[in-house]
């Protein structure tokens, strides 16, 4: 069964905000993406590796749906794949609604997701003002105020109200393969009861 559709993909050397899209990506397990800097058993973060360089890498993968890029372009954001620093871009495919644990199968390769990506304001300094697009509050509201970020910098609330953290998600390598663009993703659910995904 096909859930979706690999739409890009994307890996950098070097620890940017975003990263150059490529024709195909090579996931290693237990790894992430290889020559990407971001690519590791343990976490590679910057601001991970600060607080404690020993936890181990549940950001190994980062996905983005199609759908937000198209939204951040409607808004006046010019943002192409891998500009928000996602390794693989996906179309139809609602990865904020998994749940934790989720397999992505691509080919040979098998994602096993962990949590989302907390927005953070490298994004307002990649395009100013789209933090408010891929954050959104949690009751549907539409809002003008600014994002409140958290000690760490990443968000927390907008108008002192929860939120909906739409930059993507985040994955581990259980299987290695190559993907590329065009290619199809299944889903498969782990056993419930399911857990919403959470930052990680």
């Amino acid at each position: 069964m096909v859930d979706g559709t690999v739409t890009a993909v994307s890996r950098d050397e070097i620890h940017r905000f975003s990263k150059t899209p490529q024709d195909a990506i090579t996931l290693v397990a237990g790894m992430g993406v290889a020559g990407d800097a971001h690519a590791g058993t343990l976490v590679q973060h910057r601001s991970r590796v600060r607080r404690n360089p020993n936890q181990p890498n549940l950001r190994q993968v980062h996905l983005i749906h199609q759908e937000l890029l198209d939204e951040a372009r409607a808004a006046g954001h010019d943002v192409g794949p891998g500009g928000l620093g996602e390794n693989i871009l996906t179309g139809g495919l609602d990865l904020l609604a998994l749940p934790t644990g989720t397999l992505l199968r691509i080919g040979d390769a098998v994602l096993r997701l962990t949590g989302l990506r907390n927005p953070c304001r490298q994004i307002n300094d990649f395009s100013a003002g789209l933090l408010k697009v891929v954050v959104a509050r949690a009751d549907g509201r539409a809002s003008s105020s600014d994002v409140a970020l958290g000690p760490t910098g990443g968000a927390e609330s907008v108008d002192g109200v929860g939120i909906v953290r739409k930059a993507g998600v985040m994955a581990v390598v259980e299987f290695g393969g190559e993907v590329r663009p065009g290619m199809p993703i299944a889903v498969e659910l782990p056993a419930g009861p399911h857990e919403a995904l959470v930052p990680v």
